[in-house]
């Protein structure tokens, strides 16, 4: 087969989106079938990869996201080449990919990754909440109606959807991690952060943003930091520099500077080590669609202190792969704390999390989403001729 992927944004950017779409790709690959990732970027760069097509749009600073409303016309008249496409953001691709795909009758699939109904509230405070989710009503149930399939990595997304008023039908299929990899990596030395074997390591993994609810996290390890002496924090990730600054602008007003450890962004190859070297996996996150990060730190074998969660709470069974609370300080840290002192609990927890991890192998996870791109391809209707003009008015709202 051949398969479009269509993103609004791709590598270098990081994401969780960014690096499912790259994961899958190679899987699909690896099984026969050609795979190209749609994006944007500038004219003149080239990818090692010949199969990511770029086509020209604006930078957005400081992101290395690049955005337009049109691909160029080599990249459309590629992409009526393929036998499905697979959309991974439904504003700009989503909207591409209904243009360019309902008149050659490509099938469109249609995965929500992401927490849409949030992300208005985080990123534009001043913008009613309820205003958010009115445009999230008028666009998506349509968006959704006007694609072939669409799936979701957790029930709790679907539920999130739902409550959107999405009415199609909708497949859960959860993301997928490189699980040879992952358990293959070697631990690194705990001297790099200038720790011991003695000591207790948490790990955050991710970017640093306001969603991610790192502030909230800071301060719960607090209170576990003045307990228990041994205790430290690895926090592995990059963002914006504002949030970056804000992060270690919080740790010394917190007096934690000597029990944190921040290593900003490194490669993702690296990550894997780095897991493999720590005990307990933290993630204080409200706006997860699915959390790869806690699956790969389940992969290595760490069980999980989270909040209770769509996401998180898909993913981490309580009592037996970790502990959810409340998005409460006090319920938080208390279950940092028991985990911690308590090195039986975290074996048990340990092994139970690495043989959970199994079932998100991206191999298992492709052969599901594969069975749905021939099923789609052989015995659904195209995608529909026309969308509903309530729809093209919100999306000017989107795209003035």
């Amino acid at each position: 087969m051949r398969i479009g992927m269509m993103v609004d944004a791709y590598k270098p950017y990081v994401s969780g989106v960014t690096h499912q779409v790259e994961l899958s790709k190679h899987a699909l690959e690896k099984a026969g079938h050609e795979v190209y990732v749609f994006t944007f970027g500038r004219p003149e760069d080239t990818d090692d990869d010949p199969r990511v097509i770029r086509s020209p749009g604006l930078p957005i600073p400081d992101t290395k996201v690049y955005l337009s409303l049109r691909y160029s016309r080599a990249a459309k008249k590629l992409l009526q080449t393929m036998d499905v496409v697979h959309v991974h953001h439904p504003f700009i691709s989503g909207r591409l990919a209904l243009r360019y795909c309902r008149s050659p009758k490509i099938p469109v699939v249609f995965t929500n990754h992401t927490r849409y109904d949030v992300y208005p509230h985080t990123y534009l405070s001043i913008l009613p909440e309820e205003m958010g989710q009115s445009l999230l009503r008028a666009y998506m149930p349509d968006f959704c109606d006007a694609v072939d399939l669409v799936t979701t990595p957790s029930a709790g997304m679907e539920k999130v959807l739902r409550e959107l008023d999405v009415a199609s039908r909708i497949e859960i299929v959860p993301n997928g991690v490189d699980l040879r990899t992952l358990r293959s990596a070697k631990p690194l030395s705990r001297s790099v952060i200038g720790r011991s074997e003695d000591d207790i390591l948490l790990v955050f993994t991710g970017r640093i943003a306001p969603e991610k609810n790192i502030q909230f996290l800071l301060q719960a390890f607090a209170g576990v930091a003045r307990a228990l002496p041994n205790v430290h924090l690895l926090i592995i990730g990059g963002g914006f520099k504002q949030y970056e600054d804000e992060l270690h602008e919080s740790i010394a007003e917190l007096g934690i500077a000597n029990r944190v450890h921040v290593t900003g962004m490194v490669p993702y190859e690296e990550v894997p080590s780095y897991l493999a070297m720590c005990d307990i996996f933290v993630i204080t996150s409200t706006a997860e669609s699915f959390g790869m990060s806690t699956v790969e730190a389940m992969s290595v074998g760490l069980p999980v202190v989270g909040v209770r969660a769509t996401g998180t709470s898909d993913i981490v069974e309580e009592g037996k792969t970790g502990l959810l609370s409340e998005e409460n300080a006090a319920h938080y840290t208390a279950n940092l704390t028991r985990l911690c002192i308590d090195e039986p609990l975290r074996n048990e927890m340990s092994a139970a999390a690495h043989a959970a991890a199994s079932k998100y192998d991206i191999g298992r996870v492709t052969k599901t989403m594969l069975g749905l791109y021939k099923r789609l391809k052989e015995n659904t209707q195209p995608v529909k001729q026309r969308l509903d003009e309530r729809l093209m008015t919100v999306l000017k709202e989107f795209f003035p």
